[in-house]
C-alpha cells in the first residue's frame, strides 16, 4: 500500500497567522473555564469527487476564499493526502444536506474530496490511500459503518458525486458502507420505495431524485427513476434490513 502522507495545511496556514484567542465568547463576560467539554465529534463520512482535471486545481479551489468551499481532506489519484480543515473544525463540502433527521450534515461529518473528474474510474493506489483514511477515521471516532456516504446521498436533488464509477463495494467489504451481496429473490409483500428509501436515510421529497442517488451508489446506474425494478427493490429491502441491525 502507498505510504499515507498527510499535508496538515490548515495548521500550517493557523501557525503562520499567530496564536489562536484564548476563547470566543461574550467579551463583558468573566472567563472561568470547565473542564467538562470536548470537541466537535463527526458521525458521517461524506465523499466526493473534485470534477477537476487535477488534485492542484483541486487544491487552488477548495483553499479559495471567493468560492467558499471546502473539506476537510483530499485524496489525490497518486495517494497522495492531503489535510485542509481541522477535524474538529466544520468544513463546507455538503452544502443544503439531510440524512435521515440531520438537516445540517456540515457540522456532524467529515468530508473527504476525491481527484477524479467524474467521468473516469478511480485509481487502485487512491482508494488503498482512501481505505488507510477511513479506518483512521472509524477508530478514532467509532463512526457507524451505515454512516459513510456519497454527497449524492445526502444531497440527491444537487449533487451526483461520486460518480457511479466510485467502488462502493470494496468499502464495504472493508467495514466502510452498507452493501447487499446476496439479495432476496424480491422484496417483501407489500414493500414500499418511498418508505424503503427514507428509512435508509434518503430524503424523499423529491422521489425521483432520491431514486437516482440510490440506484448510483448500489446499483452503480444512472438512471434516473422514479420507479425501481423488482429485484432493485429487492435490494433496497435487504439494505433497510441491515441498516437495522446492532453494530457488531
Amino acid at each position: 500500500m502507498a505510504r499515507l502522507h498527510v499535508l496538515v495545511i490548515a495548521a500550517l496556514l493557523a501557525a503562520a497567522c499567530g496564536s489562536a484567542p484564548e476563547r470566543v465568547g461574550a467579551p463583558s463576560a468573566s472567563w472561568l473555564p470547565s473542564p467538562n467539554f470536548d470537541d466537535r465529534r463527526p458521525v458521517f463520512v461524506i465523499l466526493h469527487h473534485t470534477s477537476n482535471g487535477t488534485a492542484e486545481q483541486a487544491l487552488a479551489v477548495l483553499r479559495d476564499p471567493a468560492r467558499e468551499v471546502s473539506a476537510h481532506y483530499l485524496v489525490g489519484r497518486d495517494g497522495r493526502v492531503y489535510q485542509l480543515v481541522d477535524e474538529r473544525k466544520r468544513a463546507w463540502h455538503a452544502g443544503a444536506s439531510r440524512w435521515g433527521d440531520d438537516v445540517d450534515v456540515n457540522s456532524s461529518s467529515i468530508g473527504i474530496e476525491l481527484d477524479n473528474d467524474g467521468a473516469e474510474p478511480f485509481a487502485d493506489v487512491q482508494i488503498a490511500a482512501l481505505l488507510q483514511l477511513l479506518a483512521d477515521l472509524q477508530a478514532r471516532y467509532k463512526i457507524p459503518r451505515a454512516n459513510f456516504l456519497a454527497h449524492g446521498d445526502v444531497a440527491p436533488t444537487r449533487k451526483v458525486d461520486p460518480s457511479k464509477y466510485f467502488p462502493w463495494k470494496t468499502l464495504a467489504d472493508h467495514g466502510f458502507g452498507l452493501w447487499c451481496d446476496a439479495p432476496p429473490s424480491e422484496a417483501p409483500s407489500g414493500f414500499d420505495t418511498t418508505l424503503a428509501l427514507q428509512a435508509l436515510g434518503y430524503d424523499v421529497s423529491d422521489l425521483r431524485a432520491a431514486v437516482a442517488a440510490f440506484g448510483r451508489h448500489y446499483l452503480a446506474t444512472d438512471d434516473e427513476g422514479p420507479e425501481l425494478s423488482e429485484p432493485d427493490k429487492a435490494v433496497l429491502a435487504c439494505l433497510v434490513e441491515q441498516s437495522r441491525r446492532p453494530a457488531p
